[in-house]
């Protein structure tokens, strides 16, 4: 099984896209497994089951912490916590139970499709 819930929106807002080209910030991309691992780890803590949308930013909050406990660099890492996993429980089973299945789409697959794109003027 794949969980894509809200994440399913294939486009970039453009505001996010402008802050990554200009080194504001940086995507990340993580398999669903480790997502939901860590989201299990920030509730155990702290008493928030976050949604599975919301894991993705607690997945990169602990490897931003992480990496500052490796090096000793101090800075303050925020954490956009946008909502709760109540709604979303199936999912949580789904992981628990051992059902989802960790999947990158082929990179043959991403380029044949960007392929068929067509060209759009910037603006």
């Amino acid at each position: 099984a794949i969980h894509a819930g809200g994440l399913r929106y294939h486009g970039m807002a453009p505001l996010i896209s402008y802050l990554i080209q200009t080194g504001v910030m940086e995507g990340r991309a993580y398999y669903q497994n480790e997502v939901f691992e860590a989201a299990l780890q920030f509730a155990r803590a702290e008493g928030y089951l976050g949604a599975p949308e919301t894991a993705h930013c607690i997945k990169a909050t602990i490897d931003e912490a992480l990496k500052c406990k490796e090096t000793g660099e101090s800075k303050a890492i925020l954490l956009a916590f946008s909502g709760h996993g109540h709604f979303d429980l199936a999912a949580y089973d789904a992981y628990l139970s051992g059902q989802l299945e960790d999947y990158a789409y082929p990179e043959e697959e991403i380029q044949k499709a960007l392929a068929s794109l067509p060209e759009v003027p910037a603006t």
